[in-house]
């Protein structure tokens, strides 16, 4: 049964407004249903992860606290919880490049200091 449906709707992956052609449409774009498929699989993947780590982590040791399993998987690091941070780090936590950090540091915006070569933001 063909209809001539035209429903505007907004892209579940990347927030782009479209035009839908069906009701179930949820992406504006193939490469925007193939990016979300492969960021669900992903994060299946991290999740059964940390569920066969926590699941090891009870069988190894019945002393084994749910306070010793990693908080974090990967070499992430809480930003928010260091006292100083790099250029870099600061550009992370900020959602900015790191030249902009370079130039509010420039500007007196941000107060850092030098160790050697390195800058480091309180």
């Amino acid at each position: 049964m063909s209809s001539n449906i035209s429903l505007p709707k907004f892209c579940e992956y990347c927030g782009a407004s479209f035009i839908a052609k069906q009701v179930r449409t949820q992406y504006c774009s193939h490469a925007c249903a193939s990016r979300a498929y492969k960021q669900r699989k992903r994060e299946s993947m991290v999740l059964n992860a940390l569920t066969n780590e926590i699941n090891k982590q009870k069988g190894s040791s019945s002393k084994a606290k749910s306070s010793t399993l990693p908080l974090q998987i990967g070499n992430h690091v809480n930003l928010r919880d260091k006292d100083f941070l790099s250029v870099i780090e600061a550009s992370i936590l900020l959602g900015v490049s790191r030249w902009t950090i370079q130039r509010l540091i420039k500007q007196e915006k941000i107060f850092a200091s030098k160790i050697g070569r390195r800058t480091i933001i309180t």
